[in-house]
């Protein structure tokens, strides 16, 4: 047995019994890979245990778990040649679905079996390891409203309900991002940052064109001027993510770059990979070639720009 990892599995994760499926993951994986399991605890979480385990010199890291476990665990394998798996065991498994792995353990555990890796971006955001997205506005109001006895009982409709939900309290506000070569100033309800998002993930998907490797983030800019034209601009942006074209509405808008700078006013929440953060602006940059995944092999998305229409849009050249 020459392979070896060291799987960290969060035992409360996700709807089924975290028993069996520690029993499933063991029995697929165990007959080709020597596992060190770690268990997570209230006490001890994935990044801790992650943090160990590189320390250890392993030669890969699984992590199984929701999407909050799997970015805890990749944060200690950014920038070093430690290989990482993932095993989706959550409410939306974003993190599988961005990537393309499939989000059941059979699916997942063989593509870490046929050892297959992609070298993908991650980014840093205030400070933060970043391997999803970044929400602002909408996005951090939304998770944040989704607790975890509904995320249990009702998995990703969780995440539907409370949208819905806050839709009513729809508010916009005032935004600058700076860019390496412009500043854009516009207003918008919801401002995404994305290193890697499913479709699922709508309001990150103005492109449509998320390249996990390019070196780049992609932003979407969500700016509807009524609650009526909010849910027309979800729907919009579910059609054209699900299709692969990016998205035609005015009140849409998105770009690309190395990293941004956003201020808002009035100051909003920020979330970073499904963890809410306190309000304030956000300085986000890309760390290009970070972290080796196992991953299947996958289709390549177009990038696009387009930001023409947003309410109050100013764009000055740096």
């Amino acid at each position: 047995m020459s392979r070896s990892a060291c799987l960290i599995f969060n035992p409360v994760a996700g709807q089924g019994n975290p028993e069996s499926e520690l029993a499933q993951i063991r029995s697929i994986l165990e007959p080709e890979i020597n596992l060190d399991i770690q268990l997570t605890t209230k006490e001890v979480g994935a990044d801790e245990l992650a943090a160990e385990a590189v320390k250890r010199g392993v030669e890969a890291i699984i992590a199984s778990g929701g999407d909050g476990t799997l970015s805890a665990a990749a944060e200690a394998v950014i920038g070093t040649d430690i290989k990482f798996g993932i095993i989706s065991r959550g409410t939306a498994n974003a993190f599988a679905n961005a990537l393309g792995i499939p989000d059941t353990i059979p699916g997942a555990c063989e593509v870490i079996l046929q050892g297959l890796t992609r070298t993908i971006d991650a980014a840093n955001c205030n400070g933060r390891p970043m391997v999803l997205l970044a929400g602002i506005g909408f996005e951090a109001d939304a998770v944040e409203a989704a607790d975890r006895e509904s995320k249990n009982r009702l998995g990703v409709m969780a995440y539907i309900l409370a949208g819905l939900k806050e839709l009513r309290q729809l508010e916009s506000f005032d935004v600058e991002i700076e860019t390496d070569d412009k500043i854009v100033k516009t207003t918008a309800s919801a401002v995404t940052v994305a290193n890697a998002a499913p479709p699922t993930s709508i309001l990150a998907q103005g492109s449509a064109g998320i390249i996990v490797d390019d070196g780049l983030l992609d932003m979407t800019i969500v700016a509807p001027a009524t609650k009526t034209a909010a849910i027309a601009t979800a729907i919009h942006l579910f059609q054209t993510a699900s299709s692969g074209n990016g998205a035609e509405r005015d009140d849409v808008g998105y770009m690309r770059a190395k990293q941004f700078k956003i201020t808002t006013n009035p100051p909003q929440k920020v979330v970073i990979d499904g963890e809410v953060m306190e309000a304030g602006p956000a300085e986000i940059r890309c760390l290009p070639k970070a972290i080796q995944i196992f991953v299947p092999t996958v289709d390549e998305p177009e990038p696009m720009e387009k930001l023409e229409g947003l309410p109050n849009l100013v764009i000055e050249e740096k």
